[in-house]
């Protein structure tokens, strides 16, 4: 049953995600995936807040809104829960080696699957 929640969440967060890309913002800079990375940064600091503070909401809920639909818009929310909880538990050094390990790793696996998909086409 956990999946049909993370899977209609997934879905409702890819959709979200796409009716952005569809905004009349074109720019050198890649601004509507901007806006969409914080706010999905937003909504997930948002449930993660709700879910602390009240012990009544379902693991349904929290599992559709969390894992489906912040996964579904964008994983950059949880890379930066993920970052502010470490920073917030004083693990900074790990913490900012997690972001900055991520961000230069990412684009390096970028590069690297460009390269294989030139290699193979």
């Amino acid at each position: 049953m956990n999946f049909i929640f993370v899977a209609l969440g997934g879905a409702a967060g890819a959709m979200g995600r796409y009716a952005i890309s569809l905004l009349p913002a074109r720019t050198e800079f890649p601004v509507l995936t901007f806006i969409t990375n914080i706010l999905g940064a937003v909504l997930i600091g948002f449930i993660v807040g709700l879910t602390e503070s009240r012990e009544s909401v379902s693991s349904h809920a929290v599992l559709f809104w969390k894992t489906g639909v912040c996964g579904g818009f964008t994983t950059f929310s949880t890379f930066s829960l993920e970052s502010y909880t470490l920073l917030q538990n004083k693990k900074y050094f790990l913490g900012s080696g997690y972001m900055l390990l991520s961000v230069i790793c990412c684009l390096i696996g970028v590069f690297c699957g460009r390269k294989l998909a030139m290699a193979v086409h």
